[in-house]
Parts: structure tokens; sequence; C-alpha cells
């Protein structure tokens, strides 16, 4: 017999137990058995749900970073290999690629603009070498940086002439920091 058949049989076969089951149920107590068949659908329902957003439920939830006390920042790796950490610039939340092989802080043009910059006005005097090849930049100082409790003022970083979809917290700031260590699947920064 084939696969297809086995699978069939064993749905009629459930089909069967639960509807006559349930026929058996309606007859003496049909209020409850409503309520419970609802209520098992429902739970039917949210676990198909999870099941299919486990992947965004896993990739926001788990690996956001945890403060530990007010200087200490654990940060997950995440699914995709990068360590991801969100920080408040300007007063607006962006998230960062943490970079230890980016010399600076930098800046997609999309990023800019929500933080206030126009990159349209800049002036891209710089160049920097990246994966993609070389691509201009535009010196900025940012009025502040925040991670938790951590907050940081006129912070340098650069505008990236390019299409960058994220931005990228590199060495010139994560310098601050009096320790950079990663242990494990766990980027710690400390001041």
């Amino acid at each position: 017999m084939n696969d297809g058949f086995m699978r069939f049989a064993y749905l009629m076969l459930l089909l069967v137990a639960v509807g006559g089951f349930l026929l058996v149920e309606l007859r003496t107590r049909p209020g409850r058995t409503l309520r419970l068949a609802a209520a098992w659908g429902m739970i039917f329902l949210g676990v198909i749900a999870v099941a299919g957003l486990w992947g965004d439920i896993r990739r926001s939830v788990l690996s956001e970073a945890r403060f530990v006390g007010d200087e200490r920042i654990e940060v997950p790796l995440s699914e995709d290999g990068h360590f991801h950490l969100t920080a408040q610039v300007n007063g607006t939340p962006l998230r960062f690629i943490v970079d230890t092989g980016a010399t600076t802080l930098a800046l997609g043009q999309n990023d800019a603009r929500k933080v206030g910059i126009d990159p349209a006005r800049l002036g891209y005097a710089g160049q920097a070498r990246t994966a993609n090849g070389v691509i201009e930049t535009a010196t900025v100082m940012l009025d502040s940086v925040e991670i938790g409790s951590i907050h940081d003022a006129r912070v340098p970083a650069l505008v990236l002439r390019s299409d960058l979809d994220q931005s990228l917290m590199g060495m010139s700031y994560l310098s601050r920091f009096a320790r950079v260590s990663i242990e494990g699947n766990l980027l710690i920064l400390e001041r």
C-alpha cells in the first residue's frame, strides 16, 4: 500500500473517532460540548499561529540584549550569525549590527533620515572599504547615543552613501567600553 492511502485511512479513523465522540456528547450535554469544542479549536489555532510565527518570535524576543546592572550589556548571537543591538540615537531607536571589524559607527541612509540627518545635504568627502567595494562617506556628529542606562553625547559617526539597510556599530563607539568580549554565543559590553 502506498503512503498516501495510509495517511488517508488514519485521518478517516481519527475523524470517525472524534466525530462519534462529539455526536454522543452533543446529545447529552450540547452547551458544554460546544464550549469545549470551541476552546480546543482556539487552542489548536493558537498552536498553529505560534508554530508559523516562531522564527519571527525567536528573532525579536530571544535575540534582544539583556542589561545586567547599569554598566553591563549581554547581547546574544542572532540566527543570522551577527550580534544586534538597539540604541537610541538622537532619541530614535535604531537597530545596529555590532561589528568589531568596522572602524566607526556608520549609519545607512534610511537610518540617518530617521535621526534627523538629511543625507542629500551632506558632503561625501571620505571613503570606506567594505565587502561590497569602496563607498563614499560623510562625517556627522550625533547628539546622543543611548543603550539602556548608558548615555553618550556628541558621538562622531559616518553616513554611508550606499543602500546599506542596517547601521553598523564599529570600534570608534565600542572603544568607549572598558570591556568588549565574546564568550560563546554572547557579546559582553561593560563600562
